[in-house]
């Protein structure tokens, strides 16, 4: 049963950057809740702040004031050591970029993860082999990147991302290398990871129709929420 308590508080969130003596406010202010299995979009323009947000949201980035948490975690100001643990171990990040390392194949892409975690070669592989099955490509295991496609490639990324069984995933323009075709498949295998298996995805976007598989969608603008809705089907 799913706890009716938000998973994630955001409360006046910023994220302001100085260049030279102009202060950017790439975060001006933001605040809103995430419910355990919504499958949230974050939209709007280039330069409104969807990715420093997503960024601060999967600890990747710091906010220059406001207060997160997760599970009514202070996340923001975990000691680094902890943070670091926590994001490897409770929350998955999808990359647009792929960030996959060539060398490796496709389950060895996936279970460097949890080796950083000291858990064995073989718990890693059967754990990195299930995530992989999950995404369609429990049949190309040993393939090193350059022999895959554009979207197998983010197939692994999130597998990878979800390997763990985060609390949350999130992902950064997912599709922003993919054509429309293999853009449509991944966004079902999103769709299928939040309905199936009740995850909570965050996901940064700026195609219009990719909000027709997701449950609610926020819009900003110049760092400011501009409209948060239900999407209802």
């Amino acid at each position: 049963m799913k706890s009716e308590e938000p998973i994630i508080k955001i409360r006046n969130l910023k994220r302001h950057y100085k260049t030279g003596k102009v202060i950017v406010k790439a975060l001006n202010g933001v605040s809103f809740d995430v419910r355990e299995g919504e499958f949230l979009a974050i939209m709007g323009p280039s330069g409104s702040g969807k990715t420093t947000l997503l960024r601060i949201l999967g600890l990747i980035d710091k906010p220059t004031s406001g207060q997160y948490t997760i599970k009514n975690l202070d996340v923001v100001n975990l000691p680094e050591e902890e943070k670091i643990f926590y994001r490897l171990t409770q929350l998955g990040y999808v990359f647009q970029d792929y960030a996959l390392v060539n060398e490796m194949s496709a389950i060895e892409n996936v279970y460097i993860i949890s080796l950083m975690e000291d858990l064995s070669k073989e718990q890693s592989q059967e754990t990195a082999k299930l995530a992989l099955e999950r995404v369609g490509l429990g049949d190309k295991l040993d393939r090193i990147p350059d022999q895959l496609s554009g979207g197998e490639k983010q197939r692994v990324a999130v597998a990878r991302a979800i390997s763990k069984t985060p609390k949350i995933l999130f992902a950064d323009e997912p599709c922003a290398n993919l054509d429309t075709k293999t853009s449509r498949q991944m966004l079902e295998i999103f769709k299928m990871l939040n309905e199936k298996y009740g995850q909570t995805i965050v996901m940064v976007t700026h195609e219009d129709w990719h909000t027709e598989f997701v449950s609610r969608i926020i819009n900003l603008k110049d760092g400011r929420i501009t409209s948060d809705k239900k999407v209802y089907k």
